[in-house]
């Protein structure tokens, strides 16, 4: 499991991978912001919880730009829903370590671009090159390849 190198001010919490409970998908339940402005919760599909819990960094990229709120999950075996993302205004306050490990900075730069999710501070600390890079853990550089020797 890669480490999370984390510049900001956001919080994280281990409860998506965690051990104290069964490593079989939850469920995951959403606030997000509805056209009208208000709040409004829901839950994920069943075959969606088996993909979140497979990728989570992807709950990142399931609303609007704007519209996500807090993102929970109740793991198997639990009875209790957990914060695993919230944000305030525009500031995130807490993210879940298995979702960082998967974000990417195009989705950063697409969707959450006026939150302090978008820090060059942070992409320098990871060495993010593109849009593709990873933006909590390490990217690694390129390796220069020896040209292939071709045969006459």
């Amino acid at each position: 499991m890669k480490k999370i190198i984390n510049t900001t001010d956001i919080r994280t919490v281990n409860i998506i991978n965690c051990d104290h409970y069964e490593a079989t998908p939850g469920k995951f339940r959403f606030i997000a912001r509805c056209r009208a402005g208000y709040f409004s919760c829901n839950e994920a599909r069943d075959f969606d919880d088996a993909r979140l819990y497979a990728h989570p960094a992807s709950v990142m990229s399931a609303y609007k730009k704007g519209a996500l709120h807090t993102v929970e999950y109740k793991p198997a075996g639990s009875d209790t829903f957990f914060t695993v993302f919230a944000r305030k205004g525009n500031k995130v306050i807490l993210m879940d370590e298995a979702i960082m490990r998967g974000l990417d900075v195009g989705c950063i730069n697409g969707l959450w671009y006026n939150t302090n999710l978008m820090d060059l501070d942070q992409y320098k600390a990871v060495n993010s090159k593109s849009w593709a890079s990873m933006a909590f853990v390490q990217n690694e550089a390129p390796h220069a390849e020896a040209p292939l020797l071709q045969e006459a």
